[in-house]
């Protein structure tokens, strides 16, 4: 349980994972059952045993796509984001907490969905190509790793601050790095399990509220 810990004088600062936890639905995962071929879970298996890194998967699966930018533009319309988001954004704001989004998805789809719902937050993602095809880059690869496109652990560890608490929020298995590495952790779905088999302290939660409620606790 984290309810016991410590908050440090200096500040609070929460890093939040995008696909599956701001948004209800995995945008990247809505992307590939929507537009990929046949072959694609093989290769999201191999990228979850990380035998391949976020770069080869999505490459590889972007491969598979039988849509153009018009389609990704329309399914990103349709995409929702946690109804208490906003509310908890305008609460870090009002206490002076810092929030960063780290996520192994792609800017154009953060940057769709935050213009829908009138978001300004910082953001780290992989940086999403349109040619005539789609790809990926990743400036924010970990060269000593290079499993995922955008190391979490490295950002939040430059951008905590000294002294700070780290929040650390998120779902899915680009947030288990992070999540060792955070002074507390709310999590659900695979990143919860991870943290349950390997005795990272952390609270299941199911949306923002949970989140606006323990951060009123604090004060």
């Amino acid at each position: 349980m984290i309810e016991n810990v410590a908050m440090k004088d200096e500040g609070i600062v929460l890093f939040v994972d995008f696909d599956g936890t701001i948004t209800k639905q995995d945008v990247c995962a809505a992307m590939v059952e929507a537009f990929a071929g046949a072959g694609w879970r093989e290769i999201n298996k191999r990228w979850e045993r990380k035998e391949i890194s976020t770069e080869q998967c999505a490459n590889m699966t972007f491969n598979l796509f039988q849509a153009d930018l018009s389609d990704l533009k329309r399914l990103l319309d349709t995409m929702e984001i946690d109804e208490y988001f906003k509310e908890f954004l305008g609460l870090c704001r009002e206490r002076g907490h810092r929030v960063y989004v780290l996520s192994d998805g792609y800017d154009l789809c953060i940057e769709a969905v935050f213009e829908k719902y009138h978001i300004n937050v910082p953001y780290y993602a992989n940086r999403m190509i349109y040619d005539g095809s789609f790809k990926i880059e990743c400036p924010g690869t970990n060269p000593a790793c290079g499993i995922c496109g955008t190391c979490k652990t490295r950002l939040m560890e430059e951008l905590k601050g000294e002294g700070n608490t780290v929040v650390y929020i998120g779902d899915g298995y680009s947030d288990t790095c992070p999540a060792t590495r955070a002074d507390v952790v709310f999590a659900k779905k695979d990143l919860y399990r991870f943290c349950r088999d390997n005795g990272v302290s952390a609270r299941y939660f199911t949306d923002f509220k949970e989140i606006i409620i323990y951060l009123k606790s604090l004060q």
